[in-house]
């Protein structure tokens, strides 16, 4: 589906975007397009790739005018351009609104007007039942992208969603702070040894991004089945793998932070179409009469868990660190 296809990749200078680039680098693609508003990391990946197929356009999702002029031309959109860290968020909720949400619609909008095929944009477990700004701007851009999708005459522009938990060793995340921890001889904090986190690789991501592009229908949400783990096991197993003797210190929950991520609610798993290695989620394309809303209803809710990182499949420690070994996490923190 990609032979002589454009590509535009918005957040394309990310870990996520970089990982995607480089598996569509291995098709037949004509072109790929990162779009940011950081021109260091462009520049950095120019001279890394030396690919000529790589078009880089300066921009942000924030302003329509630089994301349209970039969409020209365009068969295909990942959209992945966001604002991600918890805290951050937290202190500054209208500039997550503005790029998560007003972003997310600017894209659309020009995706829509210029006639691309299809936009897969990229959500996360904490968009389901949220409980920081970062979790409910992306919550609100799944329903901006689901009722986009409602609206759309002719199909011309398909508009899908993936979400998924945290990826192994991703920017910001904690193996990253573990290994830190480990390389300076700190002790390694943990907040909760209770608290369980999915975990999946870049792979992971990018192969359910290839399905939502090959098989997503109008306002389908995909969401990769994975395993997950406590926090205390994690530690451990890095520590084993870097042969390690750092102790470890719980510090508590911190603010903005769940006990367990959720990555299907129970009124999504009600209608959740098991895929395989994901779920997809139809779009409710009811519209906007009230007896849907006030007198009908939908059985089995109350009898159905969710689908949250403390009953899916919780991985052991040495189960772990085979992930990790494979992924060659913590074999070396010189470049840490």
């Amino acid at each position: 589906m990609f032979k002589n296809a454009t590509l535009l990749i918005t957040g394309g200078t990310g870990s996520f975007g970089n990982a995607v680039l480089k598996k569509f680098l291995e098709t037949d693609i004509k072109e790929i397009r990162i779009f940011s508003r950081d021109e260091k990391k462009q520049d950095e990946m120019r001279h890394s790739y030396k690919n000529e197929k790589i078009k880089f356009y300066l921009g942000d999702v924030r302003d329509y005018k630089s994301i349209e002029r970039a969409c020209v031309g365009v068969d295909y959109i990942f959209h992945a351009a966001a604002l991600k860290q918890v805290p951050t968020c937290e202190f500054f909720p209208m500039e997550a609104t503005l790029t998560n949400v007003l972003g997310t619609q600017n894209v659309i909008d020009a995706a829509i007007y210029t006639q691309v095929k299809k936009v897969i944009c990229l959500s996360t477990d904490k968009a389901a039942y949220p409980i920081n700004a970062m979790g409910i701007t992306k919550a609100l851009m799944e329903k901006v992208a689901i009722a986009a999708s409602r609206n759309i005459a002719g199909n011309k522009t398909i508009i899908c969603l993936t979400r998924y938990g945290n990826v192994i060793a991703s920017r910001g995340s904690v193996i990253p702070l573990f290994l830190k921890q480990i390389k300076e001889g700190g002790t390694l904090t943990v907040t909760d040894p209770t608290m369980t986190r999915f975990l999946m690789s870049l792979e992971d991501a990018v192969e359910l991004v290839l399905f939502a592009f090959n098989y997503g229908n109008q306002g389908d949400l995909f969401v990769y089945k994975a395993p997950s783990c406590t926090i205390n096991d994690l530690a451990h197993a890095v520590k084993e793998i870097c042969h390690a003797e750092n102790p470890i210190s719980i510090i508590g929950t911190r603010h903005g932070e769940k006990l367990y991520e959720t990555l299907c609610t129970r009124e999504e798993m009600v209608k959740a179409i098991d895929e395989g290695k994901f779920f997809r989620i139809q779009a409710d394309n009811r519209n906007l009469n009230y007896n849907q809303f006030f007198i009908e209803g939908k059985t089995g809710i109350s009898t159905i868990e969710d689908y949250h990182s403390h009953n899916a499949d919780v991985l052991n420690k040495d189960q772990i660190k085979d992930i990790l070994t494979g992924l060659g996490i913590g074999l070396d923190t010189s470049n840490v």
